[in-house]
């Protein structure tokens, strides 16, 4: 089997093209959290800690110079945690929802609970079982 037959095959399994499409969808839904987090939760979240934006927190490492005519000669060293923070909120809204999401899949994906066996059934099992002995 040539190399492109054995590639089409590959291709054509379901699993990658599920994959493909999880990892398309994934992504726009990873767009659509970060949007939600900047333009809602973050706002909302640096207005209740006093106006804060959190995009630009940060700890000045080291101070920008500047010439004698005020023009910045080398820029100041940031250590930018709020762009972090943001992220890591990005995150656990992200792994959330895609809890809540499997739990509910896995609710209506889940088996039937099996009907209790009829009592004739488990005699003739119990019988069977004896008779091996």
């Amino acid at each position: 089997m040539g190399m492109i037959s054995e590639f089409k095959e590959f291709v054509s399994r379901g699993n990658v093209v599920d994959l493909a499409v999880g990892v398309v969808i994934g992504a726009a839904f990873g767009k659509i959290v970060s949007s939600l987090v900047d333009g809602i939760v973050m706002p909302l979240v640096g207005l209740m800690m006093g106006g804060v934006k959190f995009s630009d927190l940060a700890v000045t490492l080291r101070a920008a110079e500047v010439d004698a005519a005020g023009k910045e000669i080398v820029p100041a060293l940031l250590l930018k945690y709020g762009a972090f923070l943001q992220t890591a909120i990005d995150f656990l809204i992200i792994a959330f929802v895609i809890f809540l999401f499997l739990k509910a899949y896995n609710r209506v994906r889940a088996p039937a609970p099996e009907a209790a066996t009829p009592e004739d059934i488990v005699l003739l099992r119990e019988i069977r079982d004896a008779l091996k002995k």
